[in-house]
């Protein structure tokens, strides 16, 4: 199930590093939903999902009606609401202290910089669904753009067969303060979002996670729109010392093989023994795993244990990764942090399963996947901004300024430039 690799070969390398998906008979598909939305807007998003998602949608289904939402509340458990509620408040406590402020800087002249952050108007969240249910995603999605203040929250999430949209999302949406609901998913969603249709209005971002299609129609379209950032399969890393109970790190592995048959889930370690009870352990979980044919598939496919010499040279294959989630299963994972460069998410210690960062904790799970994690971060509040810098020179400041910069506007040969300050100059100096 998972195969051992030896460090540094090339084949371990091979094995686990990440890369975004290129499918060009994907993107081809993608390129002519897309083409199609922007052409017959609303009766292409009905024919897409009619043919994608098996469910035959009037002009008026689209929207998800208030009713449906409040009709929802009854068909969840009452500790699920109370559980949501919980979570909500963890995410909107650790969101809020990410917010940013408005900042300005005054010199001895009295001329002032600064920069002024303001929200975004309208933003689109997309929300895997279908046969599926993530409330977890609405609120990591949704909740960062309250914290920020975005205007309009806009939610698209495919429909099942019966056009329901789970009862547990649509609770999720009205806890995390959706204002707009729509039952159409896949890359003719995100086509609607960018470019709008007689019943969707345009947004000027959209985010959130979804599959192929989804991913390759956020990166088609943006420019258009803004992206958070192109989600790929989902990712875990464990580094661990052989000092932490197998156990722990069998199920947390497990937790992501079962997300579907491209998950990967990686195991590094110096010690040989302990990765074996490890996999002994996991073989143990899998059979009261109601989603084992998913994680066996995934892990025989891209799961793999890395045997390593030594706690340092597992935290370079970690870096060497660049995962999504990262588990430091040691005995001191806060003395590893220092060499960590390249994680979506670290999870520090036993007591710190990665569902626990899906689910509860506060952190965004919305995470850079596919090796990203070195140039990229999770969702954040900064997510939902724009920031606008601030200039505003008094005259001593102009004409302090003018000289140095009429030199810099010589150089690149731009006169007007030049003239733009000369021409106050003379005016001011009369």
């Amino acid at each position: 199930m998972l195969k051992r690799y030896e460090w540094p070969s090339e084949e371990a390398r091979a094995r686990i590093k990440t890369s975004f998906f290129e499918d060009g008979k994907i993107w081809n598909v993608v390129s002519e939903i897309v083409e199609r939305v922007k052409k017959d807007q609303d009766k292409a998003l009905l024919e897409y999902t009619a043919s994608f998602d098996k469910c035959m949608l009037e002009e008026g289904d689209i929207r998800v009606k208030k009713e449906e939402i409040e009709k929802a509340y009854g068909q969840v458990e009452e500790a699920f609401i109370e559980s949501l509620r919980q979570a909500k408040d963890n995410i909107l406590r650790f969101h809020s202290l990410q917010k940013q402020k408005n900042w300005f800087d005054q010199d001895k002249q009295g001329s002032i910089v600064g920069q002024l952050i303001q929200p975004l108007e309208r933003v689109g969240h997309y929300i895997p669904g279908g046969t599926a249910n993530y409330p977890s995603s609405v609120l990591m999605t949704c909740l960062p753009a309250v914290v920020a203040g975005v205007e309009e929250i806009v939610m698209v999430t495919p429909p099942g067969k019966n056009k329901e949209v789970p009862a547990a999302t649509l609770v999720a949406a009205k806890e995390a303060g959706v204002d707009e609901i729509y039952r159409v998913g896949g890359a003719q969603a995100i086509a609607a979002l960018a470019y709008g249709t007689k019943t969707i209005k345009p947004v000027d971002k959209i985010v959130g996670p979804g599959n192929a299609f989804v991913t390759l129609a956020k990166k088609m379209v943006f420019g258009q729109v803004g992206i958070d950032m192109l989600a790929g399969p989902s990712e875990i890393v464990v580094v661990g010392d052989g000092s932490i109970e197998p156990a722990y790190a069998a199920a947390d592995l497990l937790s992501q093989a079962e997300h579907d048959t491209h998950a990967r889930a990686i195991l590094v370690t110096p010690d040989s023994r302990w990765a074996e009870q490890v996999i002994t352990e996991m073989d143990v979980q899998l059979t009261k795993l109601s989603r084992r044919e998913t994680a066996v598939e995934a892990l025989e496919k891209y799961g793999a244990v890395v045997v390593v010499k030594d706690l340092a040279e597992a935290l370079e294959v970690a870096n060497f990764i660049a995962p999504e989630h990262l588990e430091l299963l040691v005995c001191e994972p806060w003395n590893c942090l220092a060499q960590i460069k390249h994680a979506g998410a670290i999870f520090l210690g036993p007591y710190s399963p990665e569902p626990l960062g899906d689910y509860w904790a506060g952190p965004n799970h919305v995470l850079p996947t596919g090796g990203s994690a070195r140039f990229s971060s999770p969702l954040t509040v900064d997510d939902f901004c724009k920031r606008s810098s601030l200039i505003n020179y008094s005259r001593e400041g102009l004409l302090q300024a003018a000289g140095p910069v009429s030199v810099l506007t010589k150089a690149e040969g731009l006169a007007a430039h030049g003239a733009a300050l000369d021409i106050r100059c003379k005016k001011e100096e009369v």
